[in-house]
């Protein structure tokens, strides 16, 4: 791990990238580095996040900039800039339940190959999925979602690359920050090694590539 610019952390981000964005319609999410793609010009990111928030916020920023070739989300109802362009046939949109989305990412981050889930049986989720029965009940095999880079928000680092969330902030980051291959962590503040608790330590700094400073 080491601590980094916004600038040389984005720069690592090419065009055509995943990217695991952490957030809850906005919150939590890395705002700094969302900029700093729109700045740098990234093009036909595919984007996985609990949703898109909305028109100016967060990866709402990167919908309205048409940075996105396709988003996976749990809902995009906030934000009618990504219901117009998936209309639009101009960005691919995957909707997925939110149980089914966060389980998903965790099987990622654990090495699994993906879930089942009765979510959907039944229902136009279904289609194209495989179904398997297990004790008599059918269930979906939803498979595990990875990314090329997990972007998180954290309230507290230390210098080892810890992190820390403050309150609701913390919603997809320590999940999605075991999915990602690369992972960015933006926080508001660094502190020196040994003033996170250990107990207090949400995301282990073995699991972060990049620290970037929020402010």
């Amino acid at each position: 791990m080491r601590t980094t610019t916004v600038e040389e952390a984005v720069a690592l981000i090419p065009d055509g990238a995943s990217l695991m964005i952490g957030g809850f319609m906005g919150v939590g999410t890395p705002e700094r580095v969302i900029d700093e793609l729109l700045r740098q010009g990234r093009r036909d990111l595919t984007v996985i996040a609990n949703d898109t928030a909305r028109p100016g916020v967060g990866i709402g920023k990167l919908v309205h900039a048409k940075a996105l070739r396709a988003v996976v989300a749990s809902h995009i109802g906030l934000n009618p800039e990504t219901q117009q362009q998936m209309l639009a046939g101009e960005l691919k949109a995957e909707l997925v339940p939110q149980g089914t989305l966060i389980e998903r990412i965790r099987a990622g981050g654990h090495g699994l190959g993906g879930v089942l889930t009765p979510t959907g049986v039944g229902t136009v989720v279904e289609e194209g999925k495989r179904k398997i029965e297990v004790d008599g009940r059918e269930y979906l095999l939803e498979t595990a979602l990875r990314a090329d880079f997990a972007l998180v928000q954290a309230f507290v680092a230390d210098y080892m690359g810890n992190l820390v969330y403050a309150l609701t902030a913390r919603n997809f980051n320590p999940v999605i920050a075991m999915a990602g291959r690369t992972v960015i962590a933006e926080v508001e503040q660094i502190v020196p090694v040994g003033m996170i608790p250990p107990d207090q330590v949400i995301t282990p700094s073995v699991l972060v590539d990049y620290i970037v400073a929020g402010r």
